[in-house]
């Protein structure tokens, strides 16, 4: 791929959005961890979508879509082709008699749409006002926390298919499962969703969140870098405890540790290389394998080269 080529290409067409060559990944992931992206491109907007995929399809250069880096590990590296970071902020409430509406575009902060939710005394999302990622990325991956999922609120997801053609699918065409959903297992680039929620009071809503915030800040890991938790949750059993019976809390490779707070997160204690990462992983999973006759599996998306 030419590089400067590809640049000019974009350069000439994106309207609204910001082009960045040869750029470290690890500045645009929560783990801090990451080679040099050939081509990062911060899309505002549908239109510039559609372009950077034409370009990509037009001249066969491979493509990554991105929300803000908060699951996902990048090899050391990099990533060759252009990396496509959904930025779309804007949502919309539609307070309804009975029920709220929120329309959320894809670059949404999880977070963020949390605290206007409860400043309109609008409640169900306080399960994910904790999560570092965007609603793009939620959805993507069925996220969830507290006993609560994405596929309890969504109605409907506006997505772009790796042609270029805009379409809108239900809850039920999703496909949700337990950190899967159809667009997991598809190239198609989400560009906003449809939230339905009831309302509650203020001192309920926030109760609930800093119920969870104070969970969050005890149980897991937030002083450090991390990508979320590393490992999924097994089918008949919790993937974090089996890790804790190895006595494998603070055990570490490189700048990758296994944090002591939290058995199923992997940190960056300053330095972590994605080389480091990816050994502990496999070394935890040989020693859970060993001991229980359990295989983990991987809850962050590995990418890059």
């Amino acid at each position: 791929m030419d590089i400067e080529k590809v640049y000019s290409m974009l350069t000439s067409i994106l309207t609204n959005s910001k082009i960045l060559k040869n750029e470290s990944m690890s500045k645009h992931t929560s783990f801090k961890i990451g080679g040099n992206a050939d081509i990062l491109v911060k899309a505002n907007n549908e239109k510039d979508i559609k372009s950077v995929l034409e370009i990509s399809n037009k001249e066969n250069i491979p493509i990554y879509v991105m929300g803000n880096g908060s699951n996902i590990l990048v090899k050391d590296n990099g990533i060759r082709g252009i990396v496509l970071m959904i930025c779309m902020d804007i949502y919309k409430i539609d307070k309804q008699e009975n029920k709220a509406i929120v329309t959320a575009g894809a670059g949404v902060k999880l977070g963020g749409l949390a605290q206007e939710l409860l400043k309109q005394e609008i409640t169900g999302f306080e399960f994910a006002s904790g999560i570092p990622g965007t609603i793009g990325g939620a959805i993507r991956m069925n996220a969830g926390a507290h006993g609560k999922e994405m596929k309890d609120i969504v109605v409907t997801t506006t997505y772009i298919d790796e042609y270029g053609n805009l379409k809108t699918i239900s809850n039920k065409e999703q496909e949700f499962s337990y950190r899967n959903s159809v667009f997991s297992k598809n190239k198609w680039i989400i560009i906003n969703t449809v939230l339905e929620f009831e309302y509650g009071t203020k001192e309920e809503i926030q109760e609930k969140m800093q119920e969870y915030a104070r969970y969050r800040k005890e149980k897991q890991p937030i002083t450090y870098p991390s990508a979320g938790s590393t490992f999924k949750r097994g089918e008949d059993f919790i993937t974090a405890k089996l890790i804790d019976e190895c006595g494998l809390k603070g055990y570490s490779i490189g700048g990758a540790k296994i944090s002591e707070i939290h058995a199923g997160f992997i940190i960056n204690t300053g330095n972590a290389k994605a080389e480091d990462v990816l050994k502990l992983v496999e070394y935890t999973r040989k020693k859970v394998y060993e001991k229980f006759n359990k295989t983990i599996e991987l809850e962050i998306e590995v990418i890059g080269e």
